[in-house]
């Protein structure tokens, strides 16, 4: 929360154009704490609600954020429609690996072999790697951080809200209570310890062979790429129709592939 405030105060933008839009679980709460325009929205349908409202109000700034039970299950077909449209949203999700509000189950981001509610002898599925999740449906822009990291992570939403077009930063925020201490990690202090320990930037992991890679966490600008941006792209639609319709013209092709004019 205190990035996101940081990040808008130090871009300038003006605190009625920002929208933040929230699905459902701890971090979504965060809408409640800040002084923008807030939607808090149901269950998994955080990015529908932001795309309706990027598509009626494009100049609007949102960003989206989301937990990982909130946006890679339930949520999980709209994140990855919303990066194929490639939406000009900032889409942040705050990963704890764990469904922390509704009592500790698994999440399809929680490591294989943890231990939670629903998994008391250890977690037998494999997570998501959301930035190859994200980057694989079309995506723009695709980081990720962790709390630990917090000018890094600055940075990251910085460079995200400055990209055109659909940009998701993960966001490793261990919960201490809900993952933490069925793992070994009994402590807000132990876990961020292990962050601190695991997290590695890109540019020290490309010097780093795979055995030293087993259990670290590759953080910064993990992919970024210029590519049509969906509201851009539905505007100019919009104005070619309504042209148009205006000189009285309505265009209907054949399967013959010959064009009529009406």
């Amino acid at each position: 929360m205190g990035c996101i405030i940081r990040v808008v105060d130090k871009l300038k933008v003006n605190p009625d154009k920002v929208v933040i839009v929230s699905g459902i679980g701890c971090s979504s709460r965060m809408s409640g704490y800040l002084d923008f325009n807030t939607l808090h929205t149901t269950h998994g349908r955080a990015l529908v609600f932001a795309t309706g409202l990027k598509l009626a109000k494009p100049s609007l700034e949102i960003i989206v954020v989301m937990g990982d039970g909130d946006a890679l299950a339930i949520g999980g077909n709209h994140l990855i429609h919303a990066a194929r449209r490639n939406v000009d949203l900032t889409s942040i999700i705050i990963n704890n690996w764990i469904y922390g509000m509704t009592g500790g189950q698994y999440s399809p981001a929680t490591p294989r072999g943890a231990f939670a509610t629903t998994a008391p002898y250890g977690n037998l599925e494999p997570p998501f790697e959301v930035p190859e999740l994200v980057r694989g449906s079309g995506a723009s822009y695709v980081a990720r951080g962790t709390v630990y990291h917090t000018r890094q992570l600055d940075r990251l939403i910085e460079r995200g809200m400055r990209k055109e077009g659909f940009g998701l930063v993960e966001v490793l925020s261990p919960c201490p209570v809900g993952f933490g201490r069925r793992n070994q990690m009994k402590s807000a202090v132990a876990m961020m310890r292990w962050q601190k320990d695991r997290a590695v930037s890109l540019k020290r992991a490309s010097k780093m062979n795979e055995e030293e890679l087993k259990d670290k966490i590759i953080t910064g600008v993990l992919f970024e790429r210029e590519a049509p941006e969906y509201t851009q792209e539905y505007e100019r639609l919009m104005s070619r129709v309504k042209t148009r319709k205006e000189i009285g013209k309505r265009e209907v092709q054949t399967g013959m592939g010959e064009i009529h004019e009406e």
